[in-house]
């Protein structure tokens, strides 16, 4: 059994019921299959996932990672915290011939036995947990020791981590202690987390998004489909000089990161074996 000790702070239930929320809005799904289709793959590579392994997808959304995993013959989990996600993922794999069971779960407190996983897997999915103490103890304990575990999270210094500095001022306050998401594309960050329980290898990397012609392209697909978008917009409705101001400083990013219609997001690939 795997020796990373839990942590006693998770966020509250009406803290997850918002987080769910949401993760709802918008068209998550749209994001993963136009911007970032290919991210699950490039993490289920890395990882090496077998045939017949047991896989857990913490976090997965609609399966970005669960559906190359499974179509390598692993059996998979798919698991979140959004019922909508799962919904979704379950309806899009329902006519294929894929080991998927979608199972709503909260990755701060996973309803899995210990080392019931060969495998643990989140692409940009378990780095929005509010608490990462708890989050990276369920990761471990779930795995069994020589199993393996991947995570793909954005980093602070990349394109989604600029993104999100933008929008924090504009955005809801956080519930306190929470950890800023993109701290898990931090290799320091992550040494502190798993350290103790995993045999740890970073690696960053690029993937290239070519979705967007201009920033104010990307502006509105974010502000239709991406729920943290959504939420900081709400948040300042009666507010059109700063959601004005929001607008600009989106389609601005959008525009000094592209290079035609390339957009780069740099991400922190993760991968260790549990000891």
């Amino acid at each position: 059994m795997n020796t990373i000790a839990p942590a006693a702070t998770t966020a509250a239930p009406e803290i997850k019921a918002k987080h769910a929320a949401m993760w709802a809005l918008g068209d998550y799904p749209a994001v993963a299959r136009e911007v970032i289709p290919s991210l699950g793959a490039r993490l289920v590579d890395a990882v090496g996932i077998q045939p017949g392994e047991r896989v857990l997808d913490i976090a997965a959304g609609d399966g970005n990672a669960s559906l190359p995993a499974a179509r390598r013959g692993a059996r998979v989990v798919a698991s979140d915290l959004t019922p909508e996600l799962l919904e979704a993922g379950r309806a899009a794999t329902a006519d294929l011939a894929l080991d998927i069971a979608w199972q709503a779960a909260d990755a701060e407190a996973l309803p899995f036995d210990d080392d019931a996983f060969d495998v643990a897997i989140s692409s940009v999915g378990i780095m929005f947990a509010p608490f990462h103490e708890p989050a990276a103890a369920e990761l471990v304990r779930v795995v069994r020791p020589g199993g393996r575990i991947g995570i793909a999270a954005w980093t602070p210094e990349g394109f989604i981590g600029e993104m999100f500095r933008i929008m924090r001022p504009f955005a809801p306050a956080p519930p306190a202690g929470a950890q800023p998401p993109v701290l898990w594309g931090s290799e320091e960050h992550v040494r502190a987390l798993l350290g103790d329980g995993v045999e740890l290898s970073f690696r960053r990397e690029l993937l290239d998004v070519r979705r967007f012609g201009s920033g104010a392209e990307f502006r509105d697909f974010f502000k239709r489909t991406y729920g943290p978008t959504i939420v900081a917009y709400r948040g300042i409705a009666d507010q059109p000089e700063r959601a004005a101001e929001l607008d600009r400083l989106l389609a601005d990013l959008g525009d000094r990161h592209r290079d035609g219609d390339l957009v780069q997001f740099e991400y922190l690939l993760t991968t260790g074996t549990v000891r």
